[in-house]
């Protein structure tokens, strides 16, 4: 899997960029909340996802873990494909994303071009419980993506030290509430592991 590109932006336009790495064009698509926030730089990083079919391998770009994050969270609601959630994160940012889904704003998905009400309340129904684990940092919501990208990454590093799934989440959980956001991954990891 391609993580990010890191490279010169050749061409940029609301759905797409070409991004040249070491002499190679690469094309991604982004949403038009990461062509804002590219504006006229020459070179640029980019958070990758890359989605393999059988006709096709399609990457997709985001200019922070935060709206790649909320990506990866909208394409494993059952019914929304990477490009509708392209969509979504095109008209609503990650932070306003995630306050539409933890309040329940049914009508602020529906505005979306594409999203019905069946979606709508799909994509609530699926991600609420998820999203209101991550507090809305003032930050834009930035704080809670990468609270929940910690914890993600210390979720999988117990699971792979053989501590079952529910014991390590309700361990993280317990060392996140007692320290907030002022553990490191390392610290998170090793406390967890007491508590488990």
């Amino acid at each position: 899997m391609i993580a990010f590109l890191k490279g010169k932006l050749v061409h940029k336009e609301p759905t797409f960029v070409i991004i040249e790495v070491n002499g190679i064009g690469y094309h991604v698509s982004i949403s038009l909340n990461t062509f804002s926030e590219i504006k006229d730089k020459e070179n640029i990083q980019l958070s990758t996802y890359l989605q393999v079919r059988e006709d096709a391998h399609i990457l997709y770009g985001f200019s922070n873990k935060a709206e790649k994050s909320m990506f990866q969270n909208l394409i494993a609601v059952n019914g929304v494909g990477p490009n509708t959630a392209m969509v979504i994160l095109s008209y609503l940012p990650p932070n306003e994303l995630q306050q539409a889904i933890t309040g329940e704003d049914v009508g602020a998905l529906q505005a979306v071009k594409g999203i019905g009400g069946k979606t709508a309340q799909r994509i609530i129904l699926e991600l609420k419980d998820k999203l209101r684990k991550e507090p809305v940092g003032e930050t834009g919501g930035i704080t809670g993506i990468r609270h929940n990208t910690m914890r993600n990454e210390a979720l999988t590093a117990l699971m792979t030290l053989g501590i079952g799934k529910a014991a390590a989440e309700k361990s993280i959980d317990t060392v996140l509430k007692k320290s907030g956001n002022t553990v490191s991954l390392e610290e998170l990891v090793k406390l967890a592991l007491k508590n488990a």
